[in-house]
């Protein structure tokens, strides 16, 4: 009876998903990695023999294979032949552009998702014990993968890939119209920068990262386009801007490095000057936001043992405490977005 009684429960439901989840994530990215999408984007209908001779794999080993992609939805199977679900051609087809799904997913195999395996004794040590995992003494995950560059520069592949997919939304918004000197704090592999110049013919960037990372970013350096290698939090921050950027950047650390950080971005502006910090924020009662439940557990877990996906309240009080007036949020971006802004007095 009591099953009975929750069969139609919507929770009931995501539970049943959840706890299948892991192993059906590890299939589609492995059907990404043998690019069963993209054979299928150019051969639709393909049996399971033509994808065999395509990918290589044993022919039981692939039927479980795409038996268990196909539960997923994003294959269909019609009259004997398979064919990718609309979301699937939009998202993974591609796997060689790099705003690709497929990158993201690897990325989130072999960084994120091993390292949650050790989550009960992160959570209860209060630190991120699943670091150990990674070589060096570095507190943060973003300091060892320096010394392991192929995982590195996976991991800032599904970092791009995922900044481009979400990145419109932020370079769109009118208060660049204003603005002529951005410097983008954390800025990667140069890919935010690279998109609002093109976007903004009158604007320039400077992409303000640590060494191993603005390695990264000499693709994206142009006339318009600086790299200055630096210590967000020892180093002072580049001359010349009349905005601040922190994309995907605060919601790695605590209160007290937050405020540090824009206390920094105060100092560096002229008067006038803005603040923009973007990224995923959860609702403000935080019971809501899988993206941003997701990617605090693997802040706490591994990648630094703090920060998390705030609420928008949080980055408006600690830009009113740094000094910065004027200070609102635009709501509602894509990926569990916002953009909160300030102006120096």
């Amino acid at each position: 009876m009591k099953n009975a009684a929750h069969e139609d429960d919507p929770v009931l439901e995501r539970f049943h998903f959840l706890v299948n989840a892991p192993a059906l994530f590890n299939a589609v990215t492995t059907a990404a990695e043998l690019r069963i999408f993209a054979f299928l984007s150019g051969k639709p209908g393909a049996s399971a023999a033509d994808i065999q001779s395509f990918c290589g794999v044993p022919a039981h080993q692939l039927r479980v294979l795409l038996q268990a992609v196909c539960t997923t939805g994003l294959l269909e199977r019609r009259d004997g032949g398979y064919h990718n679900a609309s979301v699937a051609e939009e998202l993974l087809a591609a796997d060689e552009e790099p705003d690709s799904w497929s990158h993201i997913l690897t990325g989130w195999k072999e960084v994120y998702y091993p390292a949650f395996a050790d989550m009960t004794t992160a959570l209860r040590a209060g630190t991120n014990t699943a670091l150990a995992a990674h070589p060096g003494d570095e507190p943060t995950l973003y300091g060892r993968l320096s010394r392991n560059p192929p995982l590195e520069a996976v991991f800032h592949r599904a970092m791009t890939a995922f900044t481009l997919r979400s990145v419109d939304a932020l370079i769109e918004q009118p208060v660049f119209d204003d603005v002529r000197h951005v410097l983008d704090v954390g800025g990667g592999d140069g890919s935010t920068s690279a998109r609002l110049v093109a976007r903004h013919p009158e604007l320039r960037t400077t992409v303000f990262d640590m060494p191993s990372v603005s390695r990264l970013a000499s693709g994206a350096r142009s006339g318009r386009v600086s790299v200055v290698p630096g210590d967000m939090f020892t180093d002072p921050f580049p001359e010349g801007p009349d905005a601040v950027l922190f994309s995907h950047v605060l919601e790695i650390f605590d209160e007290d490095s937050i405020l540090l950080l824009m206390r920094k971005a105060y100092d560096a502006l002229p008067s006038g000057g803005r603040v923009m910090v973007y990224g995923y924020n959860v609702s403000d009662d935080e019971t809501d936001g899988v993206f941003g439940a997701r990617l605090g557990l693997y802040f706490n877990v591994l990648a630094s043992g703090r920060g998390m996906a705030y609420p928008a309240r949080d980055y408006e009080r600690w830009l009113r405490e740094a000094g910065f007036g004027e200070v609102e949020t635009v709501p509602g971006l894509p990926y569990e977005h916002g953009l909160s802004l300030g102006v120096k007095r």
